[in-house]
């Protein structure tokens, strides 16, 4: 558990943790469900950002920049990078060991950039909708928890790794899946006691965050033939992207 704690935190956040003593199947399975409880500091952050723009009247959209900025400084951009690295992946080739290979520069082409711009466009303008009907708090809150929490299903035992080597190869397969479909039902359970939101809102985000980063997941294994650390980090950022449109009307 220490170790898996280790790992998730220090995959998953900058906050400072010593390395894991080691890193096998059982420590990855167990980092990858720990993913949310790894992303309520990111979350807090967050939420301290919206409260304090909140009470000092900063405009809603720079608001909503602010809490998404303080979300990707926690994070090291991480997720944002494998968002941008998957869609230059998807939209290079057709062949796999090209879109592998793509993948593998991580210097960010034109698809990747347009994805990453739009994709910040869509969870600013969301944001800001949640901001101004006064459950901006907890609009982000959700999203960031039901966003990390897509990592169990992206690992779940049948999903293969796309590479022999990487974060892909260590975690891919390795959540059990009762426990992988044991995450959303618990996340939909705590989001139903958002402040600010009616009851059933929260359950909704969560379940089109996971609908979202399935469709990804789905593609991204049909067309790469499994996944990657950056097919990971795509798939919080559709859950995420999901999660504050479902929040976004007052």
């Amino acid at each position: 558990m220490i170790d898996a704690l280790r790992m998730a935190f220090g995959t998953l956040t900058v906050v400072p943790v010593p390395a894991p003593r080691v890193i096998d199947r059982k420590v990855a399975a167990g980092a990858m469900l720990l993913a949310p409880v790894a992303a309520a500091p990111l979350a807090a952050a967050a939420v301290l950002v919206v409260l304090a723009c909140s009470a000092v009247r900063v405009p809603a959209l720079a608001c909503a920049g602010l809490a998404l900025a303080a979300i990707a400084l926690g994070s090291r951009g991480l997720h944002l990078d494998g968002l941008a690295d998957t869609a230059d992946g998807l939209g290079a080739s057709y062949d796999r060991d090209r879109a592998l290979e793509v993948m593998r520069r991580g210097d960010s082409g034109p698809t990747g950039v347009a994805t990453l711009v739009l994709t910040l466009i869509v969870q600013c303008g969301a944001l800001t909708g949640a901001v101004l009907a006064g459950h901006g708090e907890a609009a982000i809150a959700v999203a960031v928890l039901a966003g990390r929490g897509v990592l169990p299903l992206c690992c779940a035992r049948g999903v293969p790794s796309a590479r022999p080597d990487g974060l892909g190869a260590t975690v891919a397969g390795s959540v059990r899946l009762p426990f992988a479909v044991l995450v959303p039902v618990v996340l939909a359970g705590v989001s139903t006691l958002a402040p600010g939101l009616p009851w059933w809102r929260g359950p909704v985000a969560v379940g089109v965050a996971f609908a979202a980063a399935g469709v990804l997941l789905f593609r991204c294994a049909r067309r790469l033939g499994g996944i990657t650390g950056d097919v990971l980090g795509g798939c919080v950022e559709a859950g995420v992207t999901a999660a504050l449109l479902a929040m976004a009307p007052g």
